[in-house]
């Protein structure tokens, strides 16, 4: 049998081909020849623009190389800024408008809370993503490092009480700042009970009080004189109760309260890019087939407690009592997004005249034809109650790739039969044409758009890259305190709530990057909802949870309120290129920096081209683990390559540091069966050359970007395999 089918015009993968016949199209009221058919549509009409588009990426970069050859030495902000606005790189503003979108569930337009990103290639994490709308608070804090492991508090194989008793004093005071009683404190309740609508708390001194705010008791479930949860709401964020005897916790608390749940991933986004190592038809049949799954509401994974195997599904809508005495449901899943590749992606899984066609195509009409069976009812579950799809396009360049990608979703809705404006659209604020444009991106978006973010990594990355022949850069870790970075951050909240998405979508924050330290987190990550964001980046359902206490902590509507009426930050703030300007480097920091942007290039790479992982957690320099997406690695190999352009570094000294890196990168590798060392056979490993690779090439790579790398490198890596097997 052929490995490929010819229809329309079109090359395609047969596994593909058949994935949309048996599986994607029954039932959604496309059958897969029109699928195929609107595909070749779509990509004769919209694929020489999209060449077009990428083709004025590169000239863009030439001329600001150009710029900077010429005035290398002699910057002038005032005639650079003029110069970005001659050529058209920093356009007009137009008059005042605010978006206009409509449809757009509550979790996107009113609720405030954390938002997890996941391969949706990987089944087990995308489930338990999709499941973290709930989580026990209970169990986040118990283990993690928000509970000091002093003495005789430590996690052990056995439940600790005395660590559990810092737990549940933790939540208590939590308690008593989110949803207060009238009198006294949750710490000394010893029952609560419904009675005539209200929720009455009986204390220790047998007295009873109500809730200071009585509009936070929602509901309950089981007998109202003794209920088996309470449910609460504050911040538009639930909370729940749960009471019992049975199990060992509830039966040392005074008031047998044994867990208490928290809503912390409102939304998650279902990951076909930064996370994601999809290199080939087959590994995009898992990216499909898990997202068809989830908007189906049939994926299901088995997981491995020990001996036992246990499967993993979505998670149903929990049910309550009303305080009125009615029966009502809540949503129990993290309502979902998916992100799509990049407009720079190609993709020889479909080929027309024997050319790869641009997989963002291919990615719009499989996930929206896949989320049809959701708007149809063909699931147990509903994502989208109103019946929106929502998409998040990464890597766009200004408002002319936003206009393409609105006219993409205008045609895929035509050919699979949606309404007008169901396909909803993210835009990641990560490149640095997007930004200085950020209200004219969002005008182009105006009647779809529902989420605009900030993404620190990505977006220096591009930073670094559009100025590369601009000087060298400062230290990596002192580009977060930069003035561009700072006032990026805040003008992307200014544009939001200035064109009215306050109402109408997201206005997001980046990844916490350190899932295994969370007391920094809980100092640090608070700044987002302060900073007016009504959603921000977590990396595990753990961090959701313990996030969400930040959304009870700051009110991010009032925050929005105020803001605008805060000047917008600066423009020429963010114009600011972060360059040594004649800063001398020590050879201690040179070595520093090179040693851990290396040691991080490694240890992520060499999981992506061996095993195909896209996101995991990768230790440091100091072991600590940290969150390594391609976002990680642009920012990193992209410095690297800066500093070897502009002679802090060389190539002799590169390599060598990313030799002694690799030796590390195996030893905290070295309990993984599945791991292949590096060291010593350096110049026959494909990852380590992968590695070297995207610093070498960094400059003359479209943008930075990595997947031009690890792409072909991946590729070549699973041939070698295949050969070996």
């Amino acid at each position: 049998m052929s490995d490929r089918i010819d229809f329309c015009g079109l090359s395609i993968d047969h596994g593909l081909y058949e994935f949309v016949e048996k599986e994607l199209t029954p039932h959604s009221g496309i059958d897969h020849k029109s699928f195929w058919q609107a595909f070749a549509d779509i990509n004769q009409a919209l694929g020489p623009a999209n060449r077009q588009l990428l083709g004025i990426r590169d000239q863009f970069q030439e001329k600001l190389n150009q710029w900077h050859k010429t005035y290398f030495g002699r910057f002038d902000a005032v005639v650079y800024k003029a110069y970005l606005q001659e050529i058209g790189y920093l356009i007009p503003e137009g008059e005042d408008f605010e978006v206009a979108t409509h449809d757009v569930d509550p979790e996107v337009s009113r609720i405030a809370g954390p938002q997890l990103v996941v391969p949706v290639d990987n089944a087990r994490y995308a489930l338990n993503a999709a499941n973290a709308r709930w989580y026990s608070l209970y169990d986040a804090l118990y283990g993690t490092d928000i509970i000091l492991e002093v003495e005789g508090c430590k996690k052990t194989a056995r439940y600790n009480p005395v660590r559990g008793q810092q737990v549940i004093r933790y939540v208590r005071d939590f308690l008593d700042q989110a949803v207060p009683l009238a009198v006294g404190s949750h710490s000394y309740a010893i029952r609560y009970k419904v009675r005539s609508g209200k929720l009455i708390i009986v204390m220790g001194d047998g007295s009873e009080t109500e809730l200071g705010w009585r509009e936070c008791f929602v509901g309950y479930r089981g007998n109202p004189d003794e209920p088996s949860a309470i449910l609460l709401q504050h911040n538009n964020l639930h909370i729940e109760i749960l009471i019992g005897e049975g199990l060992y916790i509830g039966q040392g608390d005074l008031a047998s309260i044994y867990d208490v749940r928290i809503e912390s991933a409102i939304t998650t986004i279902m990951d076909c890019e930064d996370s994601v190592a999809a290199v080939d038809a087959q590994d995009k049949l898992r990216v499909y087939r898990n997202w068809l799954g989830l908007m189906k509401g049939d994926l299901k994974t088995t997981i491995m407690r020990g001996n036992e195997a246990h499967e993993r599904s979505l998670n149903p809508d929990p049910e309550y009592i009303s305080a009125a005495g009615e029966n009502f449901t809540i949503a129990g899943r993290s309502l979902m997004f998916v992100r799509h590749v990049g407009t720079h992606m190609y993709t020889d899984a479909v080929t027309c005249d024997g050319e790869d066609v641009a997989e963002t195509f291919l990615d719009a009409l499989v996930t929206a034809l896949a989320a049809k069976h959701d708007l149809l009812g063909n699931s147990e579950f509903k994502n989208s109650p109103v019946g929106s799809v929502y998409i998040v396009k990464p890597k766009m360049h200004g408002p002319d790739e936003v206009a393409a990608a609105v006219d993409l979703f205008s045609r895929v809705e035509s050919a699979l039969g949606l309404d007008a404006g169901v396909l909803k659209i993210g835009i990641m604020d990560e490149e640095r044409r997007t930004t200085v444009n950020l209200k004219e991106c969002i005008r182009a978006a105006s009647e779809r758009i529902v989420f605009i973010n900030t993404g620190f990594l990505d977006r220096t990355g591009d930073e670094i890259h559009t100025s590369m022949e601009a000087d060298a850069m400062i230290p990596k870790n002192e580009i977060k305190t930069s003035t561009w970075l700072l006032a990026y951050e805040d003008w992307n909240v200014d544009v939001g709530l200035e064109t009215g998405m306050r109402t109408r979508g997201q206005i997001g924050k980046g990844m916490w990057a350190a899932p295994d330290n969370m007391a920094s987190m809980m100092e640090q990550k608070i700044a987002h909802p302060r900073a007016g964001a009504n959603t921000a980046w977590v990396p595990s359902a753990v961090a959701a949870c313990l996030h969400a206490m930040h959304y009870h902590h700051v009110n991010v509507n009032a925050r929005q309120r105020f803001l605008t009426r805060v000047p917008r930050a600066s423009i020429d703030d963010i114009l600011t290129i972060p360059v040594l300007d004649g800063r001398k480097i020590s050879e201690s920091k040179l070595i520093y920096e090179l040693e851990n942007n290396a040691q991080g290039i490694l240890g992520y790479v060499v999981r992506w081209i061996d095993q195909g992982v896209g996101c995991s957690k990768v230790p440091d320099i100091s072991d600590l683990n940290l969150m390594e997406d391609r976002a990680t690695l642009r920012i990193s190999s992209q410095h690297i390559a800066n500093w070897l352009k502009h002679g802090i570094t060389t190539p002799d000294q590169v390599r060598k540091v990313f030799e002694k890196m690799a030796e590390i990168v195996d030893r905290q590798n070295s309990n993984d069966p599945e791991y292949r060392n590096m060291a010593p056979n350096f110049d026959r490993n494909v990852a380590f050359q992968a590695a070297l690779e995207l610093v070498f090439r960094g400059c003359e790579v479209a943008n930075g970007y990595t997947e031009f790398v690890l792409h072909p490198r991946r590729r070549e890596a699973k041939s070698i395999k295949a050969r070996r097997t």
